[in-house]
């Protein structure tokens, strides 16, 4: 059984709930989207924050031909559910959070997928789908310390240099973001 500290067990929590209210959101602004034609979601800022675009490319239905934000609202309701029982000071066996993990590992791995669709494929940004890429990796961390802190070997050393991976994430993606779109952001200025 595990205790899972205090702040990750916060960051879990919070992590869960802004993943599934972003999440949620998506999915409604996607129903309205193809139940009315002319519909603008909320989310089309300009050519390059533009959720419409995004939601119109096959890359946003990926499994069974399902929308992905609705894989975000299952997952991120167990996410959250686990977090209330996190601070609650609920102790768990290590298999729900290593399960949770490795879901969460799976989740990183996707973002990437289409981070890399959005900047390359698709030409466009979605907001709330960013605001799931800036939770993922802090979820992982937390996770991370939850399983494995204080722990020796590789296992700990990646717990103790959890952060400095987030960041590093957080620095490529959004290099990543200035690169492929610099013109759009430059002819801002």
């Amino acid at each position: 059984m595990i205790d899972a500290p205090p702040r990750s067990a916060w960051l879990v929590l919070l992590g869960g709930l802004v993943g599934f209210l972003a999440s949620l959101t998506l999915t409604v602004e996607r129903i309205r989207l193809y139940t009315d034609a002319g519909y603008q979601p909320s989310c089309s800022i300009n050519p390059i924050l533009s959720c419409g675009t995004v939601m119109a490319k096959p890359q946003a239905a990926v499994f069974f031909d399902l929308p992905n934000p609705l894989f975000g609202v299952i997952g991120f309701a167990v996410v959250g559910t686990l977090g209330v029982l996190a601070v609650a000071g609920v102790r768990m066996p290590r298999w729900i959070w290593g399960g949770l993990w490795v879901g969460t590992l799976a989740g990183v791995g996707f973002i990437c997928w289409l981070i890399f669709q959005s900047l390359y494929r698709i030409n466009a940004l979605c907001p709330y789908c960013m605001v799931v890429w800036a939770i993922i990796t802090p979820l992982l961390a937390a996770l991370t310390q939850i399983l494995w802190g204080g722990s020796r070997g590789p296992l700990g050393v990646l717990a103790e240099w959890r952060w400095t991976v987030v960041a590093v994430y957080f620095a490529i993606v959004l290099l990543l973001v200035f690169l492929r779109f610099q013109d759009y952001w430059l002819s801002l200025i």
